[in-house]
């Protein structure tokens, strides 16, 4: 298994990591046996999250009794205050059942930390609970502004091979500044599908480790065998790209949010992401009486062009939100008797 140092921080990862927000969707007994495979077959990096409702929980009964030195794991917060980024490490560490967390990441922020999230998680540091700090944005500009702030040892981006110039830039920045790279959403939501190329893809960004979201043991066993084989980019998986490029990058809606307030009163990155996370965490809630609303919005829509002009990768979400709440109407329909 292929391993880089993630950074500044030292952390000698796999390459691949597994992003353990899907884990959600399997039961605690199929949950341990997938991570136990990951861990076997040479995957030492995973990625969860306070907010990923009983991931955190899962991978600490799944690696109980094995030395906690033979794996890496990188966790989040969304809090806003001290307290609560305070209260959250606490519970992540019991969850995970650890003395320490690898990687504390402040989560999905739409702007620079605080200083009482900072002391919280610095107070963390200093007392052991915590080895290394990130951060997670979904804002590109923002995103240079927190690498370049030098207050974080990683940044946990979307990239992927629909990612566009900007992206490449953020990339290159981290490489320079030797800030750790965490690619998310390297299958861009779910948009992609060609394994083999993601992987040939990312194998060209040396100091990037993606974290493939896995739930299912035959996803596990095919990031496994490619990371086995590690396949380079060739003339066939480089056509395969371009052509995926072609016909899905200007649709990649990345759930940011930028494009808000709608003034129909539509919560576009809620819509968005209602569909990615559909067929990659616990689907009930998702379809609840709250959420269905909230998408049913989608047809109040005025196309006023306001979400246009916001979107820092110039997508225009009035013409794709029709698509959204189409997907998510048939996902709707398969599994409401089973609600």
């Amino acid at each position: 298994m292929n391993k880089i140092t993630l950074g500044v921080s030292g952390l000698e990862v796999s390459k691949p990591g597994f992003g353990a927000l899907p884990i959600q969707r399997a039961d605690k007994a199929t949950a341990s046996r997938i991570l136990r495979a990951a861990l076997d077959g040479g995957i030492n990096y995973f990625d969860t999250a306070n907010g990923y409702s009983d991931s955190e929980e899962k991978l600490g009964e799944a690696f109980a009794g094995i030395p906690r030195e033979n794996y890496i794991i990188s966790t989040k917060s969304g809090g806003k205050t001290r307290e609560d980024v305070a209260t959250h490490i606490d519970l992540s560490l019991k969850r995970l059942q650890s003395d320490y967390i690898d990687l504390f990441q402040f989560h999905f922020v739409k702007e620079m930390p605080n200083d009482g999230m900072l002391e919280a998680a610095n107070a963390a540091k200093a007392a052991g609970k915590v080895r290394h700090i990130g951060v997670t944005t979904h804002d590109i500009e923002l995103a240079f502004d927190l690498v370049n702030s030098g207050l974080f040892e990683t940044m946990q981006f979307p990239f992927s091979y629909l990612s566009g110039e900007r992206e490449h830039e953020l990339v290159a920045l981290c490489a320079e500044k030797n800030v750790g790279f965490i690619a998310m959403k390297g299958l861009a939501g779910g948009l992609l599908t060609n394994a083999r190329a993601c992987h040939a893809f990312m194998k060209t960004k040396p100091n990037v480790v993606p974290i493939w979201g896995i739930q299912h043991m035959h996803e596990l066993e095919e990031w496994l065998a490619l990371a086995e084989e590690d396949p380079d980019l060739d003339e066939e998986l480089i056509a395969a790209i371009e052509a995926d490029r072609a016909s899905l990058a200007g649709s990649f809606c990345r759930g940011c949010g930028y494009c808000e307030p709608c003034p129909a009163g539509i919560e576009i990155h809620t819509c968005a992401r209602m569909n990615m996370l559909l067929r990659r965490s616990p689907w009930r809630p998702l379809l609840s009486e709250d959420n269905r609303k909230k998408m049913e919005q989608i047809n109040n829509c005025i196309h006023c062009g306001q979400c246009a002009k916001k979107c820092p990768y110039g997508l225009n979400a009035a013409e794709l939100m029709p698509f959204m709440l189409e997907d998510y109407h048939a996902f709707y329909e398969e599994h409401k008797a089973l609600l």
